[in-house]
């Protein structure tokens, strides 16, 4: 065997990681209001680059531009396991095209997922004009604004500082969360001037803001309404014997009869416990669809909303233009670059599309019965049984149905609502959803009435019903749904028929 030093030559192949890659695939985690955000900063970036209104059909027409490919696969091919010889024409009208994916009858052996535009979905589930979410927001001051405005004549001009910093100490529902006496000490005064500051901020409306806990904000409330006597005083301090229902001993310690008790507790439920709720805060952010499902003679409809998606198109004449002057190297490089940028992104936008279809088509082929009759038909399902249907890998239909949802007949959820662990039937059958055995405690506890069902007699129940299910599984369930326990319920039962 020789030692000298030589050279060879060797031949192999590998997957490669480009920026390119890494950025498509960081686009399928993406929600559409994410990516219009992203397309914003694209456009702004890349000269080449026009975005229009998904429903503007009067913008002008781009031709593609030349691909201008390096040695490297493109990462749409990587993500998508095909190559250029296999693509379509990605820089089409889609206002007026729609891509359709593999369709099949009602019998079951598929469905018809539509990839539309036109930002409408499939049986009118969106409109050209969909309602203004934004109309309802709250459009109101927020709490440390309204309170401010009141302090202004109520308070004297030498403490308002104190103010100032007690307002801002009070959260969204009202409480004061910093100490007196902490405040006291960094404003450098003494604890009787800030407790007196304090006493008139408590007078301001909403009645009860200012209060250090649940019991102070209750005796506010009380005194404003001229409630507040002995008793009511008593049932306040109390109220751990309350929310435990030990009414007997409460009535005792009152010094009430059953009548006057229920009127008092009646008068508590009237109270806010939270009275900076009604104002401020930050506005409810509404969730925008990313697909549309809908039910058609064929099968199903599966369609993007394009609403929240600007059409991207690459500006060949401006190309041409300026290509066409003279330019040093360095000026071609850039040019090129742009180019390249372009395209890749009308290229990845596009597949990124026809991937959620693809990975939406499927799950709503394994959960048809859900779509149909209900919560209680859904099937157990993983991200491997979707990503072996349609021949990709879990970790893409992971990203996929990240930050997604689709709108259908039945409301709006996340894609990864779909996907839930399985409960083994007690017949030993097909194995149900743990969403489906959610439902059926939820409906049991709703229709107990005014015998309380316990743990043990849900499991005897759901067993019945063909669920092979634990105690400790069905205690799970329930404090996921936010159900208390039979002896809390049995207690709340007892409130009620105290009011």
């Amino acid at each position: 065997m020789s030692l000298a030093p030589r050279l060879d030559i060797r031949q192999s192949q590998s997957l490669v990681m480009t920026p390119q890659l890494q950025q498509a695939i960081k686009l399928l985690a993406l929600s559409n209001l994410e990516i219009e955000g992203f397309i914003a900063e694209e456009v702004e970036r890349n000269p080449l680059l026009e975005a229009t209104a998904a429903e503007d059909n009067d913008a002008p027409d781009r031709e593609p531009a030349p691909e201008v490919r390096d040695e490297r696969v493109a990462a749409d091919e990587l993500v998508a396991g095909t190559g250029s010889g296999d693509e379509p024409t990605l820089d089409v009208d889609y206002a007026t095209e729609s891509h359709q994916q593999d369709s099949v009858a009602d019998g079951g052996s598929g469905m018809d997922g539509a990839l539309s535009m036109t930002g409408a979905s499939a049986g009118g589930a969106g409109g050209e004009d969909g309602p203004d979410l934004d109309a309802f927001a709250d459009t109101s001051l927020s709490l440390a604004d309204h309170l401010l405005a009141q302090a202004g004549p109520a308070i004297p001009h030498e403490d308002a500082f104190i103010a100032a910093h007690l307002i801002d100490q009070i959260d969204e529902a009202g409480y004061l969360t910093v100490s007196l006496l902490d405040i006291a000490n960094r404003l450098g005064v003494p604890l009787v001037r800030v407790e007196g500051v304090l006493a008139t901020i408590q007078t301001f409306d909403p009645t009860g803001v200012g209060a250090r806990d649940l019991a102070e904000c209750l005796t506010l409330q009380a005194k404003e309404a001229d409630r507040y006597d002995p008793c009511m005083a008593r049932l306040i301090d109390n109220l751990d014997l309350l929310a435990r229902g030990e009414l007997t001993r409460l009535k005792r310690m009152c010094d009430v009869d059953d009548e006057d008790m229920a009127d008092m507790i009646r008068e508590l439920r009237g109270y806010d416990p939270k009275p900076g709720c009604r104002f401020g805060g930050e506005p409810a952010q509404s969730v925008t669809p990313d697909l549309f499902v809908a039910r058609t003679k064929a099968g199903w409809a599966i369609e993007i909303n394009a609403t929240t998606l600007p059409r991207v198109l690459v500006n060949r004449s401006y190309y041409t233009e300026l290509s066409g002057g003279q330019q040093d190297k360095a000026s071609k490089a850039w040019l090129s670059d742009c180019l390249a940028s372009a395209n890749w992104l009308v290229k990845a936008l596009d597949q990124r599309q026809r991937t959620i279809i693809k990975v939406a088509t499927e799950i709503v082929k394994q959960q048809e019965a859900f779509f149909l009759k209900g919560v209680a038909h859904l099937r157990p399902l993983t991200l491997r049984q979707v990503a072996d249907a349609i021949e990709m890998h879990e970790s893409t239909v992971s990203r996929v149905t990240s930050n997604k949802y689709v709108s259908c007949a039945r409301g709006l959820y996340e894609l990864k609502y779909f996907f839930t662990s399985a409960i083994q039937s007690a017949d030993g059958g097909e194995a149900v959803s743990a969403q489906a055995v959610k439902s059926a405690i939820k409906a049991l506890i709703d229709t107990e009435g005014a015998k309380i069902l316990s743990d043990d007699t849900l499991v005897d129940l759901l067993n019945a019903k063909g669920f092979d299910i634990a105690r400790r599984t069905v205690a799970k369930y329930r404090e996921a749904l936010g159900i208390g326990s039979s002896v809390q319920r049995r207690r709340a039962k007892a409130l009620e028929g105290a009011r």
